[in-house]
């Protein structure tokens, strides 16, 4: 017999409802390893996966708003004048900031 790592198995009972629990949770996490999964659960006893869509856009809004903003600062020691558009735009990108933190925000409040 190969020399395995695990060489101890645990075994437990579990219902149908339990089961289908472990399953809908393995799904999503996408794993189907069940071992992996439940060891991983029963030594750390939480699994995360963020895939979080809305963190990238926030990022990208982040950067265009800090560059929009280094510009608008340099136009302003050049000429010593802001402009209305320029401002309303950054407070544009700003919502638009907001907007996606309450997003990320919420979604991570929906995880269990």
């Amino acid at each position: 017999m190969a020399n395995r790592k695990r060489d101890i198995m645990l075994r437990f009972r579990v219902t149908e409802q339990e089961q289908e629990a472990i399953r809908s949770k393995m799904a999503a996490l996408g794993t189907r390893n069940m071992g992996a999964y439940l060891r991983k659960m029963a030594l750390d006893g939480y699994i995360v996966k963020l895939d979080l869509p809305e963190l990238r856009e926030i990022l990208s809004l982040l950067r265009r708003s800090s560059n929009n903003l280094n510009q608008l600062t340099r136009r302003v020691h050049e000429t010593g004048h802001i402009y209305d558009a320029d401002l309303e735009e950054i407070h544009r990108e700003q919502e638009q900031l907001w907007d996606g933190v309450g997003n990320i925000l919420s979604a991570l409040a929906d995880l269990e």
